[in-house]
């Protein structure tokens, strides 16, 4: 097969962890696949595609690429029809196809590169065009399988679940939406609710380890060139001003000329409401210069998200009453001392009711 070349333009550092296309040669190397149901290889093909290192530039195709993909497609397609005689297999998937890799089988047996260029437009190379939940840390990675939340599994935040939502869904319609902090004490459910918006149809989540901010510019150089909505979630968010990190994700919150995109919408869960640490309390600015300084770091930042959720920490009553509704029935007057001596060593939150219930199961 003619060697191919990453694009230019991938930001430097930065990994989707595409590579050289690799075609599987053995049925050994289909294993380490997460294949659909259906014939294995020309699914694991239609794969190598989406990874394919023209992929990117794919997404707004030139004449010159849309000939050098025609030429990959006649060379995988007789590839693909030798692999088949020699290794003929049946299913090894459990899922069903996804639309992007049926569209990309499609065109790869049609050798047709305008309409594997349309997959691409439509769905966004790997790992986008199949997954909706990853992580970031340097590199992005798919989470093939991940807890999604029940949509009860908040009890005593209605309002704020209710605000996170209705703001969500006006981003996922594509109206305009504010960047979102979920702001609380530990324990209180704020990343539960954060990740809860998986549940709506159309949602993507990129979770950022703290470590990557630093490469936010390149995560979101790809991310905007995609047809999708993606959520950005920085859980426990606490970030000093002297930290290059900060500055980061203030350029991103509206601080810098360009701005963030217009399909991501930031997420962030924090202990503190104004995230940074703080030296004092309220210093004047003749008095102490860089603390003063830092205050305003910091109330510029937090400024810049424009809704605020406030889980505030659990009382007595909501705590019991959390534990009684992981465990679906009443609790016994013995049961509620025991979750109560349970609380003493932790506190009142959701968290503690959801590992107390647990404890009876």
């Amino acid at each position: 097969m003619r060697p191919t070349t990453e694009p230019r333009g991938l930001p430097r550092g930065f990994s989707f962890s595409m590579g050289p296309m690799r075609l599987p040669k053995t049925p050994l190397d289909l294993l380490d696949l997460d294949l659909p149901r259906g014939e294995p290889w020309g699914y694991a093909f239609a794969q190598s595609l989406l990874k394919a290192p023209w992929a990117w530039r794919a997404l707004r195709p030139t004449p010159g690429l849309l000939q050098l993909i025609r030429q990959d497609l006649e060379v995988l397609s007789l590839e693909l029809e030798g692999r088949r005689r020699e290794y003929p297999l049946a299913d090894l998937g459990e899922r069903p196809p996804h639309p992007a890799e049926e569209g990309a089988l499609a065109a790869l047996l049609t050798r047709d590169p305008e309409a594997l260029a349309r997959v691409l437009q439509a769905h966004g190379p790997y790992p986008f065009a199949l997954y909706r939940a990853f992580r970031f840390a340097g590199e992005v990675r798919p989470l093939e399988r991940y807890r999604l939340p029940r949509e009860d599994e908040l009890l005593g935040y209605e309002e704020q679940l209710k605000a996170l939502r209705a703001n969500a869904l006006r981003f996922l319609s594509g109206k305009p939406a504010l960047h979102t902090l979920l702001y609380g004490a530990r324990g209180t459910g704020k990343s539960t609710a954060a990740k809860s918006l998986l549940h709506l149809r159309e949602a993507r989540m990129v979770e950022v380890e703290p470590k990557a901010l630093a490469h936010l510019e390149d995560l979101l150089e790809r991310l905007t060139l995609l047809p999708h909505r993606f959520f950005l979630f920085l859980d426990d968010l606490s970030l000093d001003p002297k930290e290059e990190s900060f500055h980061h994700l203030k350029a991103l919150l509206e601080g810098s000329l360009e701005g963030p995109p217009e399909n991501v919408l930031l997420l962030a869960t924090s202990n503190r409401r104004h995230l940074v640490r703080q030296t004092g309390e309220n210093p004047l600015p003749g008095a102490d210069p860089t603390a003063w300084d830092e205050l305003q770091d910091t109330l510029a930042l937090s400024e810049r998200f424009g809704l605020v959720l406030t889980f505030p920490p659990f009382d007595k009553t909501l705590y019991l009453k959390a534990v009684a509704h992981h465990l679906g029935r009443s609790l016994t007057p013995e049961e509620e001392r025991e979750a109560l001596r349970f609380a003493l060593q932790k506190a009142f939150s959701g968290r503690v009711a959801r590992q107390f219930a647990r404890s009876l199961l």
